[in-house]
């Protein structure tokens, strides 16, 4: 009895508290602001605390904005979101608000966005409330696809430029994804505090390269918050209002998703017509199944349940979607009786990378399954295919944006879902022109795509290879431009385009197999620019080449996880280098290891691994010679019988390693 009545009196303690915060937190709220009209806060009591609903029928469509912040890796965008949910009042003004928008662990340990995070804002201005939902971007070109997406649910940009090493290649590839989307672009130079920033010469490129005035630019310093209130008054002066109406049926555009294990799919959405609220029976256009809606919200960037969600607006819904393939990025939800016209959607990713990945202990097989399934809801540029190998097991082979991408999901694997799993080596999907019609009709099409390379057809099959390409863009300093093109022509690039952006920066478009730069291409690139250059690339489609399939053996035996496909003219140089990495990371045994690198039956580089070798001579210290002949003999044949019964591997967690380059000279 006095153990229940002590709970008791703690629940109420706790509510009591709860229910101070709140209020004091409202009026301080009241204090800090204008005496203007503002969002009405609706009361709904709970069993843990108080909490404060927004009235969102008080944002008509002509009151609400909806903008990405869109940027290079590093330009300072999580920053000037942090400066803007500050302003807002969204989140408290303090210290600690660094990269609030980056929730997960592998974005706080990189220091990179690799998740779009989407945050409501109300502001006033000149009397008026507004609704500003703002979208945070990642920068890399491996998640340009989070961009894309972001897009489709907002009329505006803001284009942000550091002030210090002005436009980068990811920059102009951000700029053409929203020019193509026909949205605002509002251009934001930020770091204008730091010692060497030249905002002057950042309009100039901006001005020449993207063909808007530089009196257009806002200059801010998203750190210490200079004139970030400028960029509030620019996106809802110059950002357009959403061309929606709340009188139009249903219609939510489901850009994004996560998986909650308690409550199942929590899909973000875009209203592009009608409303919805808790209750409505909706309805998937890719499935056709009928859902309930448990619940629907903004995010502030928390998720903050509301009554309603009206056209225009973006928030969460939960409807009880509890498969993981019920919530299709880029599907349409509607009334179940009020059927529409889907929406455009999304075009699928085109994976760029592919690799293996398989449990490091095939009873962990089942868990990883659903790990993977649950994080590509979360990721849908993610292709997944199953696949087995001889020497590691059932897997998948998985298909990547790029090398970081699939680094990235490799480390949320393990950090969000406590998996360890074995990565193979990256490779790119080429396609094989079949010849014979016997072949032709057993794939049922005469181009079949190539994802794994132990598959790779023979020559006597095919008419010709054909390999992925992409038209790489390359912006640096001039005193780099040897180097660079030299690294370039190395790796079979050809040249397009080089132009000026400024009196000291140079442009330059490539057209690269994919292959040659998709594992180390950047880091040579970065270390022969001193760091100063920037790259960024997207598809050119596929082109002819001479492409040959490389086998590594091991005393005689091929590795499966270790086959290449090459260019014919590098064969020797690349089968050499594979040779001697492998020599340095398998490890010795009491016998020799051979290893080689073959193109059909002919070795074309071979390298030894040495075996431990006992000193049988060490008590011969004299003697018949012939003695001691024998003893080397015995010794020679055990070695031999070892080497055919020995069973060689390669180290699971050298799979990658193996196979980047040396540092290009």
């Amino acid at each position: 009895m006095f153990v229940r009545t002590e709970r008791t009196w703690c629940l109420f303690v706790r509510l009591k508290r709860s229910w101070r915060a709140a209020v004091c937190s409202y009026f301080s709220r009241q204090t800090e602001k204008p005496p203007v009209p503002f969002p009405a806060f609706l009361r709904q009591y709970g069993s843990e605390a108080v909490k404060d609903i927004v009235d969102m029928s008080q944002f008509p469509a002509e009151n609400i904005r909806n903008f990405s912040i869109i940027a290079h890796v590093d330009h300072g965008k999580s920053t000037l979101a942090d400066r803007l949910l500050e302003i807002t009042g969204t989140i408290a003004k303090t210290a600690d608000n660094k990269q609030v928008l980056d929730k997960l662990q592998v974005e706080r340990e990189r220091g990179i966005t690799v998740k779009a995070q989407t945050a409501s804002l109300f502001h006033n201005q000149e009397g008026t409330n507004y609704l500003l939902n703002l979208i945070d971007t990642p920068g890399h070109v491996d998640f340009s696809y989070e961009v894309s997406r972001s897009l489709s649910a907002c009329q505006g940009v803001l284009l942000v430029v550091d002030a210090n090493e002005g436009i980068q290649a990811q920059t102009v590839a951000n700029f053409y994804l929203a020019f193509e989307a026909q949205l605002s672009i509002i251009p934001v130079i930020n770091k204008i505090d730091l010692k060497n920033a030249d905002p002057e010469r950042v309009e100039k490129q901006i001005e020449k390269i993207f063909d808007i005035p530089k009196e257009e630019c806002i200059r801010i310093s998203a750190k210490l918050g200079t004139n970030v209130e400028r960029i509030l008054q620019a996106v809802i002066e110059r950002i357009p209002p959403p061309t929606v109406s709340t009188r139009d049926p249903l219609k939510a555009l489901v850009f994004d998703s996560t998986f909650d294990h308690y409550r199942g799919v929590i899909a973000n959405i875009a209203l592009f017509g009608g409303e919805v609220r808790k209750g409505h029976k909706i309805a998937s256009a890719y499935t056709k199944k009928t859902y309930e809606v448990n619940e629907v919200g903004i995010l502030t960037p928390s998720e903050q349940p509301t009554h309603k969600l009206y056209a225009g607006q973006v928030g969460y819904l939960i409807a009880g979607m509890r498969e993981i393939t019920e919530a299709q990025i880029g599907d349409t939800l509607y009334f179940h009786n009020q059927p529409v016209e889907p929406l455009p959607g999304f075009q699928s990713a085109k994976p760029m990378v592919f690799a293996g990945m398989f449990p490091v202990d095939q009873s962990e097989y089942g868990n990883l399954k659903s790990a993977i399934e649950k994080l590509t809801l979360n990721d849908s540029s993610v292709t997944v295919h199953r696949d087995s190998s001889v020497a590691l097991g059932a897997g998948w082979r998985l298909g990547f944006l790029g090398l970081l991408h699939m680094e990235v999901f490799n480390q949320r694997l393990e950090q969000e879902y406590n998996t360890s799993v074995i990565l193979t080596a990256p490779t790119v999907p080429y396609k094989a022109v079949l010849s014979s019609a016997k072949l032709i009709k057993a794939h049922g099409k005469e181009e079949i795509t190539i994802i794994n390379p132990a598959e790779f057809p023979d020559k006597s099959e095919v008419v010709e290879y054909l390999e992925p390409t992409v038209m790489g863009t390359i912006i640096t300093p001039d005193e780099y431009i040897g180097k660079i093109i030299t690294l370039c022509q190395s790796r079979r690039a050809v040249q397009k385009d080089l132009v000026y952006i400024d009196d000291h920066r140079v442009m330059m478009k490539n057209l690269f197999p994919l292959n040659e730069i998709v594992v180390d291409f950047y880091d040579a690139l970065k270390s022969l620019s001193s760091g100063y250059a920037s790259f960024d690339y997207e598809d050119a489609g596929y082109q002819t080449a001479d492409l040959v399939k490389m086998d590594i053996l091991l005393n005689g035996n091929a590795v499966e996880e270790l086959i290449v496909i090459v260019h014919r003219d590098k064969v020797y140089k690349e089968g050499k280098a594979l040779c001697e990495r492998l020599r340095d990371v398998i490890p010795r045994q009491l016998f020799e290891i051979a290893v080689q690198a073959a193109v059909g039956s002919k070795i074309i580089a071979r390298e030894t691994v040495k075996a431990y070798r006992k000193n049988v001579l060490a008590k011969c210290y004299g003697g018949d010679i012939s003695r001691k002949m024998k003893l080397l003999k015995r010794q020679a044949e055990g070695k031999k019988k070892l080497r055919k019964i020995g069973n060689v591997e390669v180290p699971k967690d050298a799979f990658i390693s193996v196979l980047r380059r040396q540092p290009d000279k």
